[in-house]
């Protein structure tokens, strides 16, 4: 099977693979060769692949996989990094991962927040109906 890891500034991956695990809001899971057409939405997490006995781990900041034809894996993500040693990964980069997700969460609620308000204000400043001043 052939994996594309994709973002989109890059091709982080583009290999043969004989086994994947990804991980979505349902849990991990496993494709191998001959999968059935498959589209999810991935969380923060590691997807790991082998071929032969290597292993190889790329972090990713979400995403969508899809399997098509049964040996088409396509990743694709806003940020990947790939790296040798899992124990790095996790413990760095997916947290750093959620850090940045926690703080465009609170950036998107202000956000939300203040146009919001802004239109508040501007409902307020609408001319108010009287029981002479109604719709015809």
């Amino acid at each position: 099977m052939r994996l594309r890891i994709v973002t989109p500034l890059q091709i982080v991956a583009d290999e043969d693979f004989t086994s994947l695990r990804a991980e979505d809001a349902s849990g991990a899971f496993g494709i191998m060769a001959q999968h059935a057409a498959f589209l999810t939405t991935l969380t923060v997490s590691i997807v790991s692949w082998r071929l032969d006995k290597v292993e190889q781990f790329c972090a990713l900041r979400g995403g969508t996989l899809t399997v098509s034809g049964g040996s088409c894996v396509t990743i694709t993500t806003r940020e990947a990094i790939r790296g040798d040693s899992l124990a790095t990964l996790d413990a760095d980069v997916l947290a750093r991962f959620r850090h940045e997700i926690e703080g465009e969460r609170a950036e998107h609620i202000e956000s939300l927040q203040l146009q919001l308000n802004a239109i508040r204000r501007m409902v307020s400043r609408l001319p108010q109906s009287g029981p002479t001043q109604g719709f015809r």
